[in-house]
C-alpha cells in the first residue's frame, strides 16, 4: 500500500510500542510535517467503568483554562427580553420557533445551545437531532439556565463538555496544535482532572486505563499513565 511522503516522515517520529509522557507527545505533535490548516489536539481516554451500569457514565464540563482556539457559534433558545440578553452577550442567534424551524430542515450552524428553563419542554421535540450531535442543553452541563449571560461567558472562554461512550471511553478536544506546549499541557491537565473528579462513586479498579494524545491529521500517542502522577487521584 503506497504511503504519502507525509506519513512516512510521521512514521520515522514516532514509536507504536513506545509509551510516552505528554510532553513527549506534544514534542512530536509539533514535529510532524504541517497542513494547511491549525489541527486540534484531542485526547481519548480508557476508563474502567462498567459500561452496563448507567450509574457509571463519566460525565461533566470543564473550563479550559487556554480555550479550545475555536471560535464558538451559540445559538440560545429563549423568549422575550433573554433574547436580546443573549444577543447583547455574545449570543451570535438567539429565539425560539424560527430556530426550530430551521433545525428541522436541517440547518446546524452552531456549536453550543443554551437554553433558558421555559424553553426545554418545546426543546425536546429537537432531542433527536441535538442529542446525538452532543448539543442538547442539558441543566448538569449549566446549558439549561435563566442565567444565559454567565453561561454564554463561560462557553466564550473554554467550557467543554466530556462524556464516556458505550465502551467507556472519553474522547475529547485539549486545545489547537499552535498553542504554546505549556499551554496545551495545562488544558490536558485540566481536562484530566477534571474527570479524576468525575469518577462514578461505584466504579472500582483502575479508573484511568490508557489514555493517547492525537492531532487531527497527526498520529495518536499512548502516554505512559506514571507520568501524569502530578494530576491528584489520577494514578491508583
Amino acid at each position: 500500500m503506497h504511503r504519502s511522503k507525509r506519513f512516512r516522515e510521521i512514521d520515522k517520529l514516532v514509536d507504536a510500542n513506545k509509551l510516552y509522557s505528554v510532553d513527549e507527545a506534544i514534542e512530536i505533535l509539533k514535529k510532524c510535517p504541517p497542513v494547511k490548516f491549525d489541527q486540534s489536539v484531542e485526547l481519548s481516554l480508557k476508563t474502567g467503568v462498567d459500561v452496563q451500569k448507567s450509574e457509571q457514565l463519566v460525565r461533566g464540563t470543564v473550563v479550559l483554562p487556554n480555550g479550545t482556539g475555536k471560535r464558538v457559534v451559540i445559538l440560545v433558545f429563549a423568549k422575550g427580553e433573554k433574547i436580546k440578553e443573549a444577543l447583547d452577550a455574545g449570543a451570535d442567534f438567539a429565539g425560539n420557533e424560527e430556530f426550530f424551524e430551521k433545525i428541522n430542515s436541517g440547518w446546524l450552524d452552531f456549536d453550543a445551545v443554551i437554553a433558558t428553563p421555559d424553553m426545554m419542554r418545546d426543546l425536546g421535540k429537537l432531542a433527536k437531532i441535538l442529542g446525538p450531535r452532543g448539543l442538547m442543553p442539558t441543566p448538569k452541563a449549566g446549558t439549561v439556565t435563566a442565567d444565559v449571560v454567565k453561561a454564554i461567558a463561560e462557553v466564550k472562554a473554554g467550557k467543554i463538555e466530556f462524556k464516556s461512550d458505550k465502551h467507556g471511553c472519553v474522547n475529547v478536544p485539549a486545545g489547537k496544535l499552535s498553542f504554546q506546549p505549556e499551554k496545551l499541557k495545562e488544558n490536558i491537565v485540566t481536562i484530566l482532572s477534571a474527570i479524576v473528579k468525575a469518577k462514578p462513586a461505584t466504579a472500582k479498579g483502575v479508573y484511568l486505563r490508557a489514555l493517547s494524545v492525537s492531532s487531527t491529521m497527526g498520529p495518536g500517542m499512548k502516554i505512559d499513565m506514571q507520568t501524569i502522577s502530578e494530576i491528584q487521584g489520577a494514578k491508583e
